[in-house]
């Protein structure tokens, strides 16, 4: 009898979508973060979960720092994320990545950013200063060449956030499924820029063989 209750207790256990889940996406205007920020807002909602989402906007001009504030689960009733209460930050640029570490923790918080400097920085600051610097507010922290390979399939470094995304989930990063993904970015960017977006999408999804996770 008491195993059965048991065995009820673990099968009922909420999983993290069905409780809350904090994200915060980061990096300059022009980088395509709001785009980023709507991709997940649309996956939470096609779950079926509540989200709440708030955005920096005096500052997303181009050039200029971005962050957006992501919560989704059920009952979700502001759409700021608590400092040290991000389950996920991702950085479109790694100096962007140590400004959110105010809402990391290294018991909780995994962080996935570029491995680029954004140019005014980049002969200022070296990133294996940053990268010391990000490392103790992270549970696990991952590097990816999100803008350069970008750059190199579609000509377009924007679709930086595409690769973040989905690099998110090959990392586990993201409760959600690839498939669930693609079909969220297939219905929701212009079509005319699918069919490069797509290959910087199955290039991120190498990162799972090339790491070991798939």
């Amino acid at each position: 009898m008491i195993r059965k209750m048991l065995n009820k207790l673990i099968k009922s256990k909420p999983t993290a979508t069905a409780q809350k889940f904090n994200l915060i996406v980061a990096g300059y205007g022009g980088q395509g973060v709001i785009t980023l920020t709507e991709l997940i807002c649309q996956l939470a909602i096609a779950r079926g979960l509540q989200v709440k989402e708030a955005e920096l906007h005096g500052l997303a001009q181009r050039g200029g720092s971005v962050q957006a504030h992501i919560r989704f689960g059920q009952n979700i009733f502001s759409p700021k994320v608590a400092r040290a209460d991000a389950d996920l930050i991702i950085a479109l640029d790694l100096l962007e990545a140590a400004r959110t570490c105010w809402w990391a923790s290294p018991t909780k918080t995994n962080i996935l950013t570029d491995s680029q400097l954004y140019w005014p920085y980049d002969s200022q600051i070296s990133g294996d200063q940053i990268i010391s610097e990000v490392q103790p507010f992270a549970k696990k922290l991952e590097l990816v060449d999100a803008a350069k390979t970008a750059q190199k399939i579609s000509g377009n470094p924007v679709a930086a956030n595409t690769y973040l995304l989905a690099a998110a989930v090959v990392f586990g990063f993201l409760p959600f499924a690839k498939n669930e993904v693609w079909k969220t970015i297939s219905e929701n960017l212009n079509p005319a820029y699918l069919a490069d977006n797509q290959k910087v999408f199955e290039a991120a999804g190498n990162l799972g063989r090339q790491k070991g996770r798939g």
